[in-house]
């Protein structure tokens, strides 16, 4: 059983940055293909971005891409989304979740998930 906490969203400005963590712990951090999820008010949760278990490989939904970067370290059992450039449809609560899928994107295939934490972009 694996249990992940995110930490690090919180409110800023359109065109701003923010940087969330996900600490993993009661299992293999290292065995896990880790990623991050959006749900806004009313929609549903949607893929925002995901890493291979060595950090060599990643995803990006199109919304995100060229604006997140994920990553993660095997030592410390974390993985990172490093936010730029936000915009107020960026406004979400952010998950974390650890899937045994190598290449998941879909929300179905992760077998671990976080509480979430709060993002939002002002305008």
């Amino acid at each position: 059983q694996v249990q992940l906490v995110e930490s690090g969203g919180g409110l800023v400005q359109t065109g701003g940055s923010l940087r969330l963590s996900c600490s993993a712990s009661g299992g293999t951090f290292s065995n896990y293909w880790m990623g991050w999820f959006r749900q806004a008010p009313g929609k549903e949760r949607e893929f925002g971005a995901a890493i291979s278990v060595s950090g060599a490989g990643t995803r990006y939904a199109n919304s995100v891409k060229g604006r997140f970067v994920i990553s993660r370290d095997n030592a410390k059992n974390t993985v990172t989304l490093q936010m730029n450039s936000l915009r107020p449809e960026d406004t979400a609560i952010y998950y974390c979740a650890a899937s045994t899928y190598y290449g998941a994107t879909t929300a179905a295939l992760y077998n671990y998930w976080g509480q979430g934490t709060q993002v939002t972009v002002s305008s």
